[in-house]
């Protein structure tokens, strides 16, 4: 452990806070005034230039009562869907956050390319590969700033993560196994909209495995995955007798689950590594595992958390050898200085603004929506599937 302080030293490093111009308030509107909405604009609201000037939801009245919920009382809502909001040229939008049922986002978001107005999409990307493809070639076509909504990689830890294995320190990485889950946590507190094919298209894979996939490929660069085997399960979600829909009341709800509550791929990659990934809404275990990242050089242990949710359960820990020695060194948990929705729209708004490259670009996220699509696809078909990735 002697050496421990020169380990840490070469992974130090600043938060810097972003340059906010408010000479100009940017118009933004909100597409899907659901859950996750209320994130988006309580985010945008601690925005010094920025104007909420629109919202719109398919159930009548719910965009005006969200609005109305924080006190944003001269917003447009009386909009039967997005595209009458789109194309009311009288609102000026520079910006919109999609935060529609995943089967919806790719219509609002080509129509918003298509108007030249920035978008920022809730994640997942879609739920299918042919999907996301569609979206990227119009924001090719337009050059419209699209950023996808994925959080964590805010989130100082991950920035470490991304940091050790940039330093080398691990070598070549041949393998990883990372996922998490929730030992019960289907998500049905606000209805069936996260188990109906309809809306949701996809359970656990792309509610919180988007993430988790997001964790560990944006810190290794986004390598491009090659071919997947991929398993999916629902045992839980179908069985009526699941402890959350009898707190609710809706045991029927087991009728209308037609997602996956669990997901396992093990995916290769160009490069020649490969992961060995699994997620859960629920399951008789509290964790699936650590995530553990194994290199050439030295090996990173990233502790898991019971409900999970992109974040780390502890500090992770570093091996190596040094000296004919085995070494180990804990990398202390570091603190975000702000939540990482603040994050997340400030770097999209800036983008916006400045015309500078996304935050989160499709580019990247296209391989994480091939492994979901993957997994489903091959759990569909009980092989291994081939991920082909047309050129954009």
């Amino acid at each position: 452990m002697a050496n421990d302080s020169a380990i840490l030293d070469a992974f130090k490093f600043d938060q810097t806070e972003e340059k906010v111009s408010s000479s100009r308030k940017m118009r933004v509107g909100i597409i899907g005034c659901g859950g996750i909405a209320n994130s988006h604009i309580k985010a945008y609201l601690l925005q010094p230039d920025v104007e909420i000037v629109a919202g719109c939801d398919l159930v009548p009245g719910k965009a005006k009562a969200f609005m109305e919920k924080y006190g944003i009382t001269d917003a447009k809502t009386d909009y039967p869907s997005h595209k009458e909001m789109l194309e009311d040229d009288s609102l000026k939008l520079d910006a919109v956050s999609v935060c529609t049922y995943n089967r919806q986002h790719k219509d609002p978001t080509i129509l918003a390319l298509r108007k030249g107005i920035g978008v920022l999409l809730e994640k997942p990307f879609t739920v299918t590969l042919d999907e996301a493809v569609e979206i990227m070639k119009v924001e090719k076509e337009t050059g419209t700033c699209l950023t996808i909504g994925f959080q964590p990689r805010f989130d100082e830890n991950m920035k470490m993560l991304r940091r050790i294995v940039e330093s080398g320190v691990l070598g070549d990485i041949y393998y990883i196994q990372t996922g998490g889950g929730r030992r019960r946590g289907i998500p049905v507190n606000r209805g069936t909209s996260f188990i109906e094919d309809e809306t949701a298209g996809l359970g656990a894979l792309a509610d919180i495995g988007c993430y988790s996939i997001d964790m560990l490929m944006n810190a290794l660069g986004h390598p491009k995955p090659v071919t997947v085997t991929g398993y999916t399960s629902a045992f839980f979600g179908k069985d009526p007798n699941y402890v959350r829909y009898q707190q609710l009341g809706h045991p029927e709800y087991a009728d209308k689950f037609e997602v996956d509550d669990f997901g396992a791929g093990f995916i290769r990659y160009e490069n020649g590594m490969v992961l060995d990934f699994r997620i859960s809404w629920a399951m008789n275990i509290d964790t699936p595992g650590d995530t553990i990242i194994l290199g050439t050089k030295g090996g990173l242990r990233l502790p898991s958390t019971e409900c999970w949710n992109g974040s780390l359960g502890g500090p992770m820990k570093l091996y190596y050898e040094q000296c004919g020695e085995q070494l180990e060194v804990e990398i202390p948990l570091r603190k975000t200085k702000k939540t990482l929705f603040e994050y997340k729209v400030r770097t999209f708004l800036d983008a916006v603004r400045d015309g500078t490259p996304p935050p989160v670009p499709s580019k990247q996220i296209i391989y994480n929506q091939a492994v979901i699509d993957g997994i489903a696809r091959s759990a569909a078909c009980g092989h291994e599937v081939e991920v082909v990735i047309p050129e954009i």
